[in-house]
């Protein structure tokens, strides 16, 4: 197997009680990750680690723990497979939504620490806009960006209703208010789509999501962010973001606040680059397996090896 590795970072939703405690029991450098998490964040009386390893999983669920949650689980996990592997060299990396970061950081553009605290900032300003603005968000299977556009127009109702994850082909998620989104369900029924309202907090990735978006720009004008040492693609574009201008790295993450997340886009455009660059192993960091039942659905000659639990680790002996 080969020692060149693409990660693939998860985003909210993946988020699951006991989320990196195998891999902090295992590894020394997953642990040493959980420790400076739970040194930088402040989530009140408990820990992080205490939200990752106990929950319950309504407070996991909520943006605010499960951001820094997922990005602290992913970067432990990562630390642990390369202290395992010393040989593994990092080709590309992609993260779906919060995992942009989890990619960024893989790639050097901030420190662990420095990319936890936008992170946290990020999930606070996210749950605070969601609990002001009253959204949600509806999956799609079976439909394609034409039918999802259609959709939005006939169900929006003069109210927020837009397409805000293209996951895989047939499979996307719109989001705005929560009468626009009770009214897509029924749309979609006649439209022949099956249509499921899903448990999230807000309409994420939608305009209604702009104050999170205002803040974050603010946030990210007081950090600097260092020149990629491997490509990251983006949510926005998906495109591979320019390797050293932090200025439209900067630009994106904002954008990503209230754009749709362009997955499928994004995983097409890597897996050519890989095969361009004369291939590598696809390795999903913690927590779950996600990632690798999207690919499935977007390219299914790629094997994604999954890592959410050291047992299940089978990376490729440096």
């Amino acid at each position: 197997m080969s020692n060149q590795f693409v990660f693939l970072c998860p985003g909210q939703g993946a988020q699951a009680v006991g989320m990196g405690q195998a891999w902090v029991g295992s590894s020394p450098a997953a642990a040493s990750v959980f420790r400076t998490a739970d040194e930088v964040t402040s989530l009140g009386a408990r820990r992080l680690s205490e939200f990752c390893f106990a929950g319950p999983q309504e407070e996991l669920n909520r943006t605010d723990v499960s951001q820094p949650a997922l990005f602290t689980c992913g970067i432990a996990c990562h630390a642990a497979l390369h202290d395992r592997h010393p040989g593994i060299e990092t080709l590309a990396a992609n993260g779906l939504s919060l995992g942009e970061y989890t990619a960024l950081c893989i790639a050097g553009a901030f420190t662990f620490a420095d990319g936890l605290r936008l992170v946290a900032t990020r999930g606070r300003l996210m749950q605070q806009a969601a609990e002001s603005s009253k959204g949600g968000m509806v999956a799609l299977i079976g439909a394609d960006e034409a039918q999802a556009t259609e959709l939005c127009a006939a169900a929006a109702g003069g109210e927020v209703l837009v397409p805000a994850n293209f996951n895989a082909p047939g499979q996307i998620v719109v989001s705005g208010s929560v009468a626009a989104c009770d009214r897509a369900v029924e749309v979609a029924g006649t439209m022949g789509l099956r249509a499921t309202k899903l448990a999230v907090a807000g309409a994420f990735h939608s305009p209604l999501m702009a104050p999170a978006a205002e803040g974050m720009a603010r946030a990210l004008e007081h950090v600097e962010l260092k020149p990629l040492s491997v490509d990251v693609w983006s949510n926005v574009t998906g495109l591979k973001h320019a390797r050293n201008d932090p200025a439209n790295l900067k630009k994106l993450l904002v954008e990503q606040i209230v754009s749709p997340v362009r997955w499928s886009q994004s995983c097409a455009d890597l897996i050519g680059s890989v095969r361009a660059a004369g291939g590598a192993t696809f390795h999903e960091l913690a927590p779950n397996t996600v990632l690798k039942g999207l690919m499935r659905r977007i390219d299914r000659s790629i094997e994604v090896t999954s890592h959410d639990q050291p047992q299940r680790d089978h990376a490729a002996q440096a």
